[in-house]
């Protein structure tokens, strides 16, 4: 309340210097009365009359850019910029945190229109840019989305009429992969066409943006439905909606699909964006959201097939947000491989279901289904922590063949060509 009655202050005292107000008002008691935050010195604003702060005894109050925003005071001196404190050029800290005395205050502060310091007890100075603050604040941070999305149901990524990226363009230009990658950030899904249907080809064009990452399944995987590994999309079964590798500590990120060649029909390719289908969810029932972006569920995929010995267990919640801003940036859903539900008491366990059945409902509605046809040289890109994937049952002979790829290389990409990511 101190930071609205400020500027109210504030504009009155403007309006009366404008008016000619000396010196001898500064003296008179009916102003000291209607001013007293103009008069002492752990209270201030610049000279902008767009910023004010206030000094608490634990910690440094700012009001800037329609933010108020608090900061302890260790966290003011660890996160120092000075030469000594932090090496610019590895954009790495210099200071030894533990060398920071935890009851710290500063000395004194100074604010200029641009820029605040902190004065240690030691002499040490620190300076703080008041848009960097703003930016790093936790206030701020509430209020900043990580990475911007689209979220979609079948119509709205029709109509979006999304564009390929075209094969040699893809490899050969960054306009090329940046625009894809756009796609890929926006929607979770993208797609490179004019890709030779061969594996090496494909796995050129994975390498174009990250690592592969080698899992059990090996580096690049081919297969057909010959059932040589103990997993469901070694058939030709339909697979129902669902996510990636769900029994990893860190989920697969990233998975890249081209069909090769297929002989028969069916066989088509179902993608369900699980964000949206989550935010259906958030809309019409929060508690459901939370309970599933609070209860911890294992995953787990166990194979004994021919030389394949595999027991793995991931742990983790159905939904996964960051705490600060509540963005949600991963879900696991595979109830193929959920494992038993043994880590929550029973009376947590119906809710637990009935919240569950509420984002299959979801995922599950006609309207949110994208179906597409994978065919030789059409490279399909998905986010495994985003879209779900599924397919319908198919004849014939076919060949697939794809890879997994690291988020964190993928999303570093796209940040050198500067797309939020």
């Amino acid at each position: 309340m101190w930071c609205h009655r400020l500027f109210h202050l504030q504009s009155r005292l403007q309006n009366l210097l404008k008016g000619g107000v000396t010196s001898w008002a500064l003296q008179q008691p009916n102003f000291k009365r209607l001013f007293p935050l103009a008069i002492h010195g752990h209270h201030t604003a610049s000279k902008s009359l767009n910023c004010a702060w206030q000094q608490h005894e634990d910690h440094f109050e700012l009001q800037y850019a329609n933010t108020v925003m608090r900061f302890d005071y260790v966290w003011l001196r660890d996160h120092c910029r000075s030469a000594s404190c932090y090496n610019s050029k590895t954009h790495q800290r210099s200071l030894d945190t533990a060398s920071v005395d935890l009851c710290i205050k500063p000395k004194t502060i100074r604010l200029d229109e641009t820029t605040v310091f902190f004065t240690w007890p030691d002499g040490h100075v620190t300076r703080y840019d008041l848009e960097w603050l703003v930016k790093n604040s936790y206030e701020g941070q509430k209020q900043k989305i990580i990475q911007p999305r689209i979220l979609w149901n079948a119509e709205i990524y029709q109509q979006a009429q999304v564009s390929p990226v075209d094969f040699q363009s893809f490899l050969e230009t960054n306009e090329g992969l940046k625009k894809f990658l756009q796609n890929f950030l926006l929607y979770g899904i993208a797609f490179v066409e004019n890709v030779p249907p061969t594996q090496e080809h494909t796995e050129k064009l994975a390498k174009r943006i990250s690592l592969i990452r080698e899992t059990i399944y090996g580096r690049m995987w081919y297969f057909t439905s010959d059932f040589s590994r103990g997993d469901t999309a070694y058939t030709k079964l339909a697979l129902d909606r669902h996510t990636d590798t769900t029994y990893f500590q860190e989920p697969c990120g990233i998975q890249v699909f081209h069909c090769l060649k297929h002989e028969g029909t069916g066989g088509r390719t179902l993608l369900v964006d699980g964000f949206y289908a989550a935010e259906q969810v958030l809309q019409k029932s929060p508690e459901e959201f939370e309970l599933l972006s609070k209860v911890p569920l294992k995953h787990e995929y166990i194979e004994n097939v021919g030389e394949c010995h595999n027991h793995m267990i991931g742990v983790g919640p159905v939904l996964n947000i960051y705490p600060w801003n509540k963005e949600l940036y991963l879900i696991r859903y595979n109830n193929y491989d959920r494992a038993v539900i043994n880590t929550i008491p029973y009376d947590v366990v119906h809710r637990w279901y009935t919240a569950h059945r509420a984002l299959t409902i979801e995922l599950r509605r006609p309207e949110n289904e994208l179906w597409v046809k994978l065919k030789p040289g059409r490279v399909l890109f998905i986010d495994n922590w985003r879209v779900l994937h599924g397919r319908e049952s198919f004849t014939g002979y076919r060949q697939l063949c794809g890879c997994y790829l690291t988020r964190d290389d993928v999303l570093n990409t796209a940040r050198f060509l500067g797309l939020q990511a």
